[in-house]
């Protein structure tokens, strides 16, 4: 074959130019394995290109050739850096490497970057795969093109796909069998989006997905790419979105994957001062360099369009923007400035948002940040890192210290509580209770709680109540919802058996109760980032550790009264102002019965005159269950039978 008449195979200028430039956003078009079927010449067979700008040679290998270095020569395309060869007739299925001679002779076999499949651990090969062979059925995003975020309920179910069920024998669910199993779960416990940790392909099991091999390709140890592909489209039939957790923060030094991958620091930075992150063993893309920018932002849009994902948590962004992120004075490098923030990582994380919204104006890209960076979900052209979503660690820190305490010191601790609304509204806030809180020692949610067993139950309960009454948008962890009582291990199955016990049967029915609630409320969303959303009623009560407050919809004279005990003391006929008189019923109570606590039945609560100094307030008189959460709303004139069944706005 001749270069002239194979020209058609080859990646064009044009794809190379915008490539160098970093502005290739589809560069998986262009390098990688891809099937290439030519009617005329009848040359069906794999095109493989690949980015090693430092090497000497480089060749093909595989179980097609027996792995040898001199069978299938690579062409290097002029001075692109790039070397390229078609191969007739392979089939998919088949297993190769790229075997790369460095400039000083040595020999590196490394998988494919830009591969769509990779083989399973512990074998590290790539596998030539066809991504066009699966037909779309459901598509959420083409439904609703115009519809963003921010005034939508979003309730998110975290989820690692290798621990939340398992067969008998200890296998994996595959993609299909979670399809089957997850899917009508979390439609009936009332999640609107299911968030799956990393699910490239990643070779070591305990890292839960976050040290990544296989940019683009899904891990296999659940099922082939299409499998996957049928697993997103089921969640879309099913009216559920789904997100992916991301991570193009570091990635791991193993001999097949990127690190030095043409014998020099291609993809990293060459200073370990900001190109290796030692506690954890993972170096640092070189966010300088337009090569490493068309690689990763190609990898988002990737699984945006092809995937069809309808959003990416970004993970460990706080490690990208910051130059001495777990490092010790005098073992990292200021910038050219003299300060700590890695300007390059900055102005990369504004250039894939800016290109993923031009292109997917309604994609959810959630920033995991952990500390105070400001505007991280500002737009870009207003300076900000672009972001539509920012998880709230502080809140969930801030939180789960205030849950795990004596009730005696919480009045000591109330702004714990409180310090929420004094930034809430900076930014676009998710309220998460992720993974990373109920493993390595931090114990359970359930069981960070303080108190007798009875009162770890009436806690969590009060305090879930409490965190979906807030703004923002919610995230829980899986297990969290029944209350698994001992840290989630990545290698067994949630413990499900649990649901036989009373207390965490009921636990879930609170949980799928207090879903249905926020999805059928406006108020508890509708101007989530707005204060007209917001309004305290009592903020400061730290002796009684009671706090207060409305949440309002966008409607006139739409809200609802939030109420919240946090200690286990019965607070009789307590005094709470209301904003118009009437009667109120108690839409909600997460000490009722049959949610596990000990009130039966609540009235109706009709308002008193007040008078405060030289106005008149209307107040009504509740008795606060210990350890509780009560939801209040203005009784519509129906009968008390008629509202209880009464779909709520």
């Amino acid at each position: 074959m001749t270069k002239k008449s194979n020209k058609f195979l080859m990646p064009t200028d044009y794809q190379i130019y915008l490539f160098h430039e970093g502005t290739n956003y589809d560069t998986y078009q262009m390098l990688g394995c891809k099937y290439i079927s030519d009617d005329n010449n009848q040359q069906d067979g794999y095109r493989f290109a690949v980015w090693a700008p430092n090497a000497k040679a480089v060749s093909l290998v595989g179980d097609f050739n027996q792995w040898r270095i001199d069978s299938h020569p690579m062409e290097r395309i002029e001075d692109s850096g790039i070397w390229w060869t078609f191969v007739p007739g392979m089939k998919t299925g088949q297993l190769y490497k790229y075997a790369i001679i460095s400039s000083d002779g040595h020999i590196f076999l490394k998988a494919d970057p830009f591969a769509f499949c990779s083989e399973i651990r512990p074998g590290t090969a790539s596998v030539t795969y066809r991504l066009d062979r699966y037909q779309w059925r459901n598509s959420s995003r083409q439904k609703d093109k115009t519809q963003l975020p921010y005034e939508s309920p979003m309730l998110i179910y975290e989820v690692h796909a290798g621990s939340w069920k398992r067969h008998e024998d200890g296998s994996f669910y595959t993609y299909r069998e979670m399809a089957e199993a997850l899917i009508p779960y979390v439609v009936d416990m009332g999640y609107t989006h299911i968030e799956l940790m990393p699910l490239q392909e990643h070779p070591l099991d305990a890292s839960w997905g976050y040290q990544v091999t296989g940019y683009y390709a899904p891990t296999r140890r659940y099922g082939d790419p299409e499998d996957l592909m049928y697993f997103i489209d089921e969640c879309h039939g099913a009216g559920l979105k789904v997100i992916m957790d991301w991570v193009p923060a570091h990635f791991p030094k193993d001999a097949h994957g990127l690190a030095r991958f043409d014998g020099t620091c291609l993809y990293e930075y060459e200073d370990k001062r900001i190109g290796e992150h030692a506690h954890w063993g993972t170096l640092v893309f070189d966010y300088r360099k337009p090569e490493v920018q068309s690689f990763l932002i190609s990898n988002a849009m990737f699984w945006l369009k092809v995937y069809r994902f309808d959003g990416l948590r970004v993970d460990a962004v706080s490690s990208m923007i910051y130059r001495d992120y777990g490092r010790k004075s005098g073992e990292w490098l200021p910038n050219e400035y003299g300060g700590n923030e890695n300007l390059e990582a900055i102005s990369f994380l504004q250039k894939l948002n800016k290109a993923i919204f031009s292109e997917i104006p309604n994609a959810l890209m959630i920033a995991e940040e952990s500390t105070a960076f400001p505007g991280v979900t500002r737009p870009v052209h207003e300076g900000g890192l672009g972001f539509n979503y920012k998880w709230n660690m502080g809140w969930m820190h801030d939180s789960l210290k205030y849950f795990s305490m004596d009730p005696y010191f919480r009045k000591f601790n109330h702004g714990l509580l409180t310090f929420l609304l004094m930034y809430t509204y900076s930014e676009n806030f998710i309220l998460p209770l992720s993974h990373d809180e109920v493993v390595h020692g931090k114990k359970s949610l359930i069981n960070k709680m303080f108190g007798t067993y009875e009162q770890k139950f009436s806690t969590l309960r009060a305090f879930y109540g409490y965190m979906m009454a807030l703004p923002g948008k919610k995230l829980l962890f899986m297990g969290g919802e029944f209350g698994q009582f001992i840290e989630w291990r990545y290698d067994a199955q949630l413990e499900w058996f649990l649901l036989e016990y009373e207390s965490h049967g009921r636990l879930k029915h609170y949980v799928r109760e207090l879903n249905h609630i926020y999805l059928k409320n406006r108020c508890l969303w509708q101007l989530d980032h707005s204060w007209d959303g917001f309004e305290w009623i009592q903020a400061d009560d730290a002796d009684n550790s009671v706090i207060s407050f409305l949440r309002r919809g966008r409607k006139k004279g739409e809200y609802m009264i939030v109420i919240s005990n946090f200690t286990p003391v019965f607070r009789h006929k307590y005094q709470i102002r209301v904003p118009t008189s009437g009667e109120y019923y108690v839409l909600l109570h997460s000490d009722y019965v049959e949610f596990g606590g000990a009130t039966e039945y609540l009235p109706t609560y009709k308002s008193n005159k007040k008078k405060i100094k030289e106005h008149v307030e209307h107040v009504i008189e509740i008795d606060l269950a210990p350890l509780s959460t009560v939801y209040l709303r203005k009784c519509p004139g129906q009968s008390r039978k008629k509202m209880k069944s009464a779909d709520t706005n």
